[in-house]
């Protein structure tokens, strides 16, 4: 394992009444998070090919925690999205680094498919920084009821030479939606969009 991690958090957030009206079934959104150590912490690196293998590493694994904490197999799940916090010895493009290149391929392994973009998040904080990972139909990213976005957090991470990395996975939708758009029955999966 490239990535050294001091710290793995699962979160699950099921919603049962909105607007005292009953979600059935309920809305599921869970998140994976690790603290890593930012190799590159204080320096300039040129090449950051290290964060991208780590971003490869903990794209498949932080997925199958969500999928495992729903208890759902993989091809079920509906919605994805990514974050990262760097700490203040880092850099945003170490975020950048890990999020892009060849975190997505491992994710989309996970979930069977998923060819629409995985939203994403990044920034810079301190321990406690809470960051909001947006959220979007994994196989067409114009289904509306979709866009969503889950807050997440640790309270000591990231700690100045750290990097917290985030997966989130949902089951469902945002609760009761009803703006209209293309609805998940209508997805043709070819190009990602719709």
């Amino acid at each position: 394992m490239k990535a050294k991690i001091r710290k793995l958090l699962t979160v699950v957030d099921e919603v049962y009444r909105e607007m005292d009206r009953a979600v059935e079934p309920p809305a599921r959104r869970a998140v994976a998070l690790a603290v890593i150590e930012n190799p590159f912490a204080g320096t300039y690196q040129e090449d950051l090919s290290d964060l991208m293998a780590i971003g490869e590493e903990l794209g498949g694994l932080l997925t199958e925690k969500c999928v495992a904490a729903l208890g759902i197999e993989g091809g079920k799940a509906e919605s994805f999205g990514k974050a990262a916090i760097v700490g203040e010895k880092g850099e945003l493009e170490h975020a950048a680094a890990i999020l892009h290149p060849k975190m997505g391929t491992p994710v989309r392994k996970v979930l069977v498919k998923g060819p629409a973009l995985i939203p994403s998040a990044k920034k810079m904080g301190g321990p406690g920084t809470a960051i909001d990972i947006p959220l979007g139909h994994k196989d067409a990213a114009y289904v509306r009821s979709h866009f969503d976005a889950i807050e997440a957090r640790i309270p000591d991470a990231p700690r100045a030479g750290e990097i917290v990395v985030a997966i989130a996975v949902t089951d469902s939708g945002r609760p009761l939606p009803r703006i209209g758009g293309l609805q998940k029955h209508e997805i043709k999966g070819e190009d990602g969009l719709r």
